[in-house]
């Protein structure tokens, strides 16, 4: 099973990113779950949300998990959360962060040693769809680090379910945030 936590502050578009990745999934035949789970309600405020990916029935509905991926799309919880709780040794990290690797990994120690992929997804969101909703950018570094769908694929898929609720103009930008973050994460 693969297993997946986003760090995210409500209303930067976490839960909307883990069920559209849930979603695009499921259209290949996989069992799939994406939750979330709130401390306060209020926009702002530290969420996480999460994705269950598996070949079998997935009958663990716990919010507790040994993630394989830790997507942070809030820079700053990276240093007020601990990201790392209940981690696998080969759990990897995609951070949105405005610093290289080599800064972050200087500024928070406990990610020394773990695979660590950075990107600055509130900038990419900011240029592409002109406001900072970074979960787009997150799902194009996710989908190059995870190899779990082909980029072409992914695109084609996430477009329908985008089609659902918005305009074409902020799916065509969309689109940008994904192919550009799938570019820029190192």
């Amino acid at each position: 099973m693969l297993e997946i936590r986003w760090h995210s502050r409500a209303g930067q578009g976490a839960v909307t990113g883990a069920k559209g990745l849930a979603d695009v999934i499921s259209g290949t035949g996989k069992n799939v779950q994406a939750f979330a789970f709130y401390g306060s309600a209020k926009r702002g405020a530290a969420m996480t949300a999460y994705n269950r990916i598996d070949d079998i029935d997935i009958l663990n509905h716990e919010k507790f998990m040994n993630p394989d991926y830790v997507l942070v799309i809030d820079p700053g919880l990276t240093f007020i959360t601990n990201i790392c709780e209940y981690e696998k040794p080969s759990t990897k990290y995609i951070i949105t962060t405005h610093l290289d690797k080599e800064e972050l990994l200087e500024k928070k120690q406990d990610l020394k040693g773990k695979e660590v992929y950075v990107l600055d997804c509130i900038k990419i969101s900011q240029e592409t769809l002109g406001k900072p909703i970074p979960n787009a950018p997150m799902l194009g570094a996710f989908i190059k680090i995870s190899k779990a769908l082909e980029l072409d694929f992914f695109l084609e898929s996430f477009k329908k379910v985008l089609s659902k609720k918005l305009s074409q103009s902020v799916i065509d930008k969309n689109m940008e945030a994904i192919k550009r973050a799938y570019n820029e994460v190192k």
